[in-house]
């Protein structure tokens, strides 16, 4: 595998980075977020690791997408086999659950559910980068707060924007004849403000058949009703293609990995997505605030191979309702009391065309759940607060297969409880650590109810599983030093009856005995001098099966060690430049677990990128290089009796450069 420069003296360098500058400023003792019990509240009193990502350092930064921004900012594992830079399907994992990792990771926009019911990638289009007004990043299990699917960790990405008028334009031009168009119009008149967005993308794409566009529009509403009180509504829309290039055959970093596979040349998927968000704030004394959301989206996803001929279409709605309310006793600590309401349906026709297809299988899905979350101050010793919640989640599910050509028919109702308990001591301003229980669950999705034939690769319908329950105990800190910040965190997570697909089988299966994930994690950042800012960040984490033969083996795509570290200088008020570097260890295949240990591995990786930017008047320009060493990598791939190995490779070396005009 091609390497410009070596990864063990990229390794010496980032951890000199992170030990040499010590800590980092990013989240202040007065950091307000939301993610902690979906009412805002200090970053100081939240007994968890919690990441916030700001616009200005998104700005800041050599990244054109999300992704982009979760790996180079937040120092996250970000996977994708797309062979453009545009990231459309990139997937983050945030627990050590490498091909599983989508329905572990719970990515939310405004506290509102952003993950499908099934098992496609995030629309990370959906949502035009200049919207952002944070992201919020919790690292661990969280189905008290947020149900189904905070398994590994929480990303919550606030679009609510500001006060300020914000009107904006950017276009960024670079290789592969990649264009991307970005824009704002924010204004507030008296008490209403109005938020206009829109994105559009572009490129050919770096490996045959991987060409990709991508628009999005987002328009909201917020008006205010007096101190905390507000309403909005937000409505969205984003359309998305990308040509599928297939896996390259052999292990990473063989055979030509610019062609695509033959049987996926001129194959595709198209997604067009649709719905509105709304929302409400009432604060209706000094104890009591009452909240609640909703979302209603239709989603419509078609693929295609047409080497087969093989085209598909899968069309799905869900609609959404939270209301929540929050009772402040002042000394005596807060609770939250919310009920969520989830329903959905998706089914999938296929045929030899478009315009030739016959239904294969419908599901339903109706999710109800209740929660409790507290906060208790324990008054003996100042800054120390015990904190709890329950919730209890049913679901009913009702499947019907057709691909036989009569009709297989289930309904299952399962439930599944979550719940915390935690202590959170904040024995100084700007100095807090905690303990922390938990116990989290994920329902598998509606396409895991079905899985595929090893010969024939059609699919077949394997049952609805059952919810899979992870306990995770965990022990951090965060620490503010002068103008550096330091936060860290030591887990071990065990999970039962863990879905994932078993390729010796063809079926999604419940895995017989524990998964266990046992890790350290740590982010640090600190003002140098007033130029100078320098930032890093790792995570040690080990992923293994505890049953039988298989007791020790680790899962599949979840690398032992991840390193980031960032940093940027200031020339003067008009000129800047920075650079981050990712080094993410080797990891197992994707592969049946009893013969992984005789498997070669996917290989390590550094990756790095550099940028510099120039500001004049309402003009900011910015020149970056992606993956400046020309490394040749692949982030994920697998290994089955038929293909054998096959990797999905990552964009070589890119350009850019990008203008924005603000008004």
């Amino acid at each position: 595998m091609k390497q410009q420069f070596s990864s063990k003296t990229l390794v010496a360098l980032l951890c000199g980075a992170v030990t040499s500058f010590n800590a980092a400023a990013q989240n202040s003792p007065s950091t307000v977020i939301v993610s902690g019990s979906r009412f805002q509240e200090n970053l100081n009193e939240v007994p968890a690791n919690v990441k916030v990502i700001t616009r200005d350092e998104i700005a800041n930064s050599s990244s054109n997408n999300i992704p982009e921004v979760l790996s180079q900012i937040g120092g996250l594992n970000v996977k994708s086999s797309s062979g453009n830079p545009l990231n459309l399907d990139a997937t983050i994992d945030m627990g050590g659950y490498g091909a599983s990792a989508n329905s572990n990771t719970l990515v939310l926009v405004d506290g509102q559910r952003l993950n499908p019911i099934d098992l496609g990638t995030i629309n990370w289009e959906s949502i035009p980068i200049d919207s952002i007004e944070r992201i919020e990043v919790l690292q661990g299990g969280a189905s008290v707060q947020y149900g189904n699917g905070a398994v590994g960790g929480v990303i919550n990405i606030i679009t609510n924007g500001g006060v300020k008028n914000l009107n904006q334009a950017s276009v960024t031009y670079g290789s592969y004849n990649t264009v991307i168009g970005n824009a704002i119009l924010r204004n507030k008149i008296n008490d209403t403000t109005i938020q206009l967005t829109a994105n559009s993308s572009n490129t050919d794409g770096w490996r045959q058949n991987s060409a990709a566009n991508a628009y999005s529009f987002d328009g909201k509403v917020t008006q205010s009703l007096g101190g905390i009180d507000q309403v909005y509504a937000d409505i969205f829309f984003n359309h998305s293609n990308s040509q599928t290039p297939g896996a390259v055959l052999g292990q990473a970093g063989r055979g030509n990995s610019q062609s695509a596979r033959p049987t996926f040349i001129g194959s595709s998927i198209t997604t067009d997505n649709s719905g509105i968000r709304a929302g409400f704030i009432k604060a209706i004394d000094d104890r009591l605030t009452f909240d609640i959301d909703g979302t209603y989206s239709n989603k419509n996803t078609s693929s295609n191979i047409p080497a087969y001929p093989y085209y598909v279409l899968y069309p799905n709605w869900q609609l959404a309702v939270a209301p929540k309310i929050k009772a402040n006793f002042g000394d005596w600590g807060s609770t939250v009391i919310g009920y969520d309401f989830n329903q959905a349906s998706q089914s999938s026709s296929s045929g030899s065309t478009f315009g030739n297809t016959s239904l294969q299988q419908n599901v339903s899905i109706l999710n109800q759940s209740a929660y409790l979350v507290s906060r208790i101050p324990v008054k003996v010793v100042d800054g120390l607060e015990a904190s709890g919640g329950f919730r209890h989640q049913a679901q009913n599910a009702r499947a019907n297969d057709l691909s036989s050509g009569s009709t297989i028919s289930a309904n299952q109702k399962y439930s599944a409880n979550a719940g915390d308990v935690a202590f959170n001591y904040n024995y100084q301003a700007g100095q807090k650590i905690f303990i922390k229980w938990d116990q989290s669950y994920r329902f598998p999705n509606t396409d895991e109810f079905w899985g595929f034939d090893p010969n024939t690769y059609t699919p077949v319908f394997n049952g609805i599983l059952k919810p899979q329950i992870s306990q995770t105990y965990s022990a951090g800190g965060d620490w503010n030093l002068r103008q550096a910040h330091l936060s860290a965190l030591v887990f071990q997570s065990i999970t039962q009856n863990e879905i994932r697909y078993d390729p010796s089988s063809g079926s999604n299966i419940n895995t017989a005995g524990n998964i266990n994930r046992t890790g350290f994690l740590f982010d640090s950042s600190s003002n140098i001098t007033k130029n100078l800012t320098i930032a890093g960040g790792g995570k040690i984490q080990r992923s293994t099966y505890t049953t039988g033969s298989i007791s020790g083996v680790g899962v599949g795509l979840a690398p032992d060690l991840l390193l980031n570290a960032r940093a940027q200088y200031m020339f003067n008020s008009s000129w800047s430049a920075g650079a981050v570097v990712n080094y993410v260890g080797n990891q197992n295949y994707d592969a049946d677990p009893s013969i992984t240990n005789s498997l070669a591995k996917i290989p390590s990786y550094v990756a790095a990128d550099i940028y510099a930017s120039y500001r004049v008047k309402s003009w900011d320009t910015k020149f970056m290089i992606k993956n400046i060493g020309g490394n040749s990598y692949a982030t994920t791939g697998g290994y089955n009796s038929s293909s054998g190995y096959y990797y999905y490779p990552t964009t070589p070396t890119t350009y850019f450069i990008t203008a924005k005009y603000s008004l």
